[in-house]
């Protein structure tokens, strides 16, 4: 059975029985503790926590999820994967445990051609929590499932929570013995590789307080409903239905296997190291289409980090295995067509999709060729001094710098006869992690107390935002929050946190900042607002501070929002939709929004691209936008449902969360978003845009920054100031700036360069002095001194080799000289033949100076360059070389 056969029969089933099929999240976790979605019940974490009241009873799914913590695993067993798909059952407050436990048994083992899966019963074992009487009773009487089948193991196995105080509960899950074949026979208990786990179902009854680990924390009690969560994973049951060894060998990652063979030569069967170098590469190829897929784009943090490293590893394996060229676009087209069954999206996007990971694969292979010259530095230099082992730093600088995979690293030191200081790299990875791990929850805040909103939610209902016909109106405030804890009343010069039960402030959302405004209550007390955020869904909380009198809750108020700046933001945000809509039509649709920020004035728009936009292409954009401004088109905002919007050819942000009805912004003929901000009426009221430029922001995505309306006159009114006053200066009209301007910068480089040419003459003409009075030292010659200050490194090292070539007679010859340059002291140091035959090299002649100097400093056995941070020691530096030449002597 196919896998996408398998997730069709999986919602099926359950929709026939009543359950809501809601279509997968996107990776992109929509929760400030998680960088990407690791489990199918993340989208109804909210439902769960209570945060948020279910709009269905029952609801079923098949949710893409990543997890990476395993990432080294990868390959080597038969089920760790960084994708995979769960499909989940879930009930708030309706079926319980028997429920769960019935729909879990028919839809396994009803015959496949009567909509099952046709699993045999008397191969499915079952683990309970240890004191869960009710779930062995209902498997036992209910099932039929033998006792001897029916196992109960401990908290850490099947009990399930968050990881923290809220909603938790005992586990059963399912496993299928697979055969003597793959192990002793036993049970779970005894032997989980013989007997897969398949489907987890969690019953959510009790509440769980503070404490560390799986295992180590309080029940409190009941929760007022009981909830099921359930999980089957998709990956397994297809290795079971499909009759194959481990995930890797399904339909939808054999055929990457397959490809990959294909490339590289390598069969899969035939060795171990290379079969789990092939899975590898299946598994993160996969992984990296779907993070594309879904808006992730490759970068050195967060997500960006996760997909950069997932591509890197597989690239790098499939050079491993004999890849000496670009490979991504082949394995890429593999993915789509195997997974775009199931999401078709990935049919839909599959330019984009390449786009952005042939600019990674093409980043990394320019990658490992800069590493691999800084790898051959540091192998020079760790045996030119006599070592045998790649310092840990060094291997750490290549991953960390350069993305080389420590892999890769001891492959290519040990052709070079050399070792890697394992220890020491992964000590600094360590510390790495642990500095990001400390960051990461100094960070976090999205398990923080927002009980004192819901509890506001829950009395008094959402929000009702007016804001999007009015500016000003009547409301009642209905919570308030003094430093983050409810209070009934609060008095002038508190920071408050206001709930109103409607109001016309924007909540910063969707790239637009917050209104700005006050809230006058009748009473003549006023509130100040600077900011409004939604931390509960629904809820708009008004942040600012009480300038006169006392604000109570109930009372009676009057909102007012800051008119000027609301109409300056609506027209930033409706420049940027045109902006969106202009690059697409000048780039494809691989110029696919990355996020954006709408300010009073002015506008910034983040979109994939794999390299920089032409200046004459961002001319063309600024120019269509304009014309569109001038083409007065009418502006319409309306509800309708997400399919609705989805045939409409309504754009959609990547990453963003919608619900089931959305509102859709078009802009005449020209532009057509989903859209929850504010906007102008007509594309007149833009007056102007300008755009000041675009740049990187990282891997594939670049920034255009924009001004909007008087703020983009105003620029335009500057810069014309400026040119009038160059034209005065040049004595020439505007158009032949440019042809004066590069005519007096040529100049002045050749000017530049003539001086130079002076000033290395002048430097080299002290070469022959420096010879003739070079020391005397047991039969080596030492010319040492001080050059003048300014003299730069490249100058500097001319003189060392010309004053080095003058020292004849087959002398063993060292020379030092010193200068001081931008205010810190600099050496370069050579020896010749002779002299390295006596012991004495360049570069430990200059680590010694440099260590005087207070820095650092290295090179080759015949000519090395330091520095340091104190130039008053000069002479102490040079007194150590000379005493290291007397003891070589």
């Amino acid at each position: 059975m196919e896998s996408a056969e398998i997730r069709r029969r999986w919602l099926r089933f359950f929709e026939e029985r009543g359950h809501t099929v809601v279509p997968s999240a996107s990776l992109i976790a929509d929760d400030p503790t998680l960088l990407l979605v690791p489990a199918g019940m993340v989208p109804f974490k909210p439902y769960f926590l209570g945060e948020v009241k279910p709009p269905f009873p029952r609801a079923t799914s098949v949710q893409k999820c990543v997890r990476t913590p395993d990432i080294e695993e990868v390959g080597k067993t038969t089920r760790h994967g960084t994708f995979f798909q769960m499909c989940g059952n879930f009930s708030f407050g309706d079926y319980f445990k028997e429920g769960a436990i019935k729909y879990a048994w028919e839809l396994l083992t009803s015959p496949v051609a009567d909509g099952g899966y046709g699993l045999e019963p008397e191969r499915l074992w079952i683990t309970v929590y240890l004191d869960d009487d009710e779930a062995e009773r209902i498997w036992r009487d209910v099932i039929g499932v033998p006792a001897q089948r029916i196992q109960r193991l401990g908290k850490k196995e099947n009990y399930w929570s968050m990881g923290v105080p809220g909603p938790c509960g005992p586990c059963s899950e399912i496993n299928y013995d697979r055969g003597p074949e793959f192990g002793v026979e036993g049970g779970p208990a005894v032997n989980d590789e013989r007997y897969v786990e398949i489907w987890n179902l969690v019953f959510m009854q009790y509440e769980r307080g503070a404490g560390e680990g799986k295992e180590d924390f309080p029940i409190l009690g009941d929760l007022p409903s009981q909830n099921i969560d359930t999980g089957l994973g998709l990956e397994r049951l297809a290795m079971i239905l499909q009759g194959v060894q481990n995930m890797y060998e399904t339909d939808t990652l054999r055929v990457v296997i397959d490809k990959a063979t294909e490339l590289t030569g390598v069969q899969y069967g035939t060795a171990k190291n290379t079969d789990v170098a092939l899975r590898v590469v299946a598994d993160h190829m996969r992984t990296s289409t779907m993070l594309i897929g879904d808006g992730v784009t490759p970068g050195n943090e967060g997500r960006g980090y996760v997909l950069r490293r997932i591509m890197r590893r597989a690239i790098r394996n499939m050079r491993l295995l004999g890849a000496t060229g670009p490979v991504v676009a082949e394995l890429l087209d593999v993915v789509i067509r195997a997974m775009g069954q199931q999401y078709p999206e990935l049919l839909t996007d599959r330019t984009r999709i390449e786009t952005v990971a042939l600019a990674e694969e093409a980043a990394f292979l320019k990658a490992l060729k800069g590493g691999t010259n800084i790898l051959d530095t540091a192998v020079t230099e760790t045996k030119a001094a006599g070592g045998t082992i790649l310092s840990g730093d060094k291997a750490f600088l290549l991953h960390d710098t350069w993305g080389f995979p420590i892999d890769l690293t001891l492959e290519m030191a040990a052709e070079q006869g050399l070792s890697v200081d394992e220890d020491g790299f992964r000590r600094l990875m360590k510390e790495q992690r642990e500095r990001a791990k400390a960051d990461a929850k100094a960070k976090k805040t999205g398990h923080a107390d927002l009980s004192a909103y819901r509890e506001v939610a829950d009395t008094s209902g959402e929000t009702d935002f007016t804001g999007y016909t009015t500016t000003e109106g009547e409301s009642t405030i209905v919570g308030l929050l003094v430093d983050g804890v409810s209070s009934p009343a609060a008095t002038e010069g508190d920071e408050v946190e206001v709930v109103l039960d409607r109001t016309p402030f924007y909540a910063e959302g969707g790239g637009q900042l917050a209104d700005q405004g006050r809230i006058k209550l009748h009473s003549g007390a006023v509130i100040e607002i600077r900011d409004v955020q939604k931390p509960v869904p629904g809820v708009h909380v008004h942040k600012g501070v009480v300038q006169v009198g006392e604000v109570t809750v109930g009372a009676s108020a009057y909102a007012v929002i800051d008119v000027k700046r609301r109409r300056a933001i609506a027209r930033a945000h409706s420049a940027t939709h045109l902006t969106h809509q202009a690059l697409r039509d000048a780039l494809g649709p691989t110029a696919a929004q990355a996020g954006s920020e709408n300010s009073p004035g002015r506008f910034r728009f983040d979109f994939g691209s794999p390299a920089a936009v032409p200046g004459s292409v961002l001319t063309d954009v600024e120019q269509r936008i304009n014309e569109v401004l001038s083409s007065e088109l009418d502006v319409h905002a309306e509800v309708m449902s997400l399919d609705e919007a989805k045939k409409a050819g309504a754009i959609a942000e990547f990453g963003e969360k919608y619900g089931e009805r959305v509102r859709v912004v078009t802009i005449g003929d020209f532009s057509k978003e989903l859209c929850g901000g504010t906007h102008v009426a007509n594309t007149a009221q833009l007056g102007l845009v300008k755009l000041l430029g675009e740049s990187s922001i990282g891997s594939g995505v670049r920034r255009v920054e924009a001004l909007v309306g008087a703020d983009a006159y105003n620029f335009l009114a500057k810069e014309h100031t400026v040119v009038a006053q160059l034209t005065e200066l040049v004595k020439g009209r505007p158009e032949e700036l440019p042809e004066k301007i590069s005519g007096m910068l040529a100049k002045l480089k050749d000017a530049e360069k003539e001086i130079e040419r002076f000033r290395a003459e002048k430097v080299l003409q002290a070469a022959a002095g420096l010879a003739e009075g070079a020391k005397d030292i047991h039969g080596i010659a030492l010319a040492i001194g001080r050059v003048p200050d300014g003299t730069g490194a490249d100058d500097l090292r001319k003189l060392v080799l010309d004053v080095r070539g003058r020292i004849q007679g087959g002398r063993a010859a060292v020379v030092a000289l010193f200068t001081v340059a931008n205010g810190r002291p600099l050496t370069v140091i050579a020896t010749n033949e002779a002299a390295r035959e006596r012991g004495l090299k360049a570069g430990d002649l200059v680590r010694t100076a440099a260590k005087t100097l207070g820095g650092g400093g290295g090179g080759k056995p015949d000519v090395a360059q330091g520095g340091g941070q104190n130039p008053e020691v000069l002479d102490e530096a040079m007194a150590a070389v000379e005493r290291l030449v007397a003891e070589a002597a």
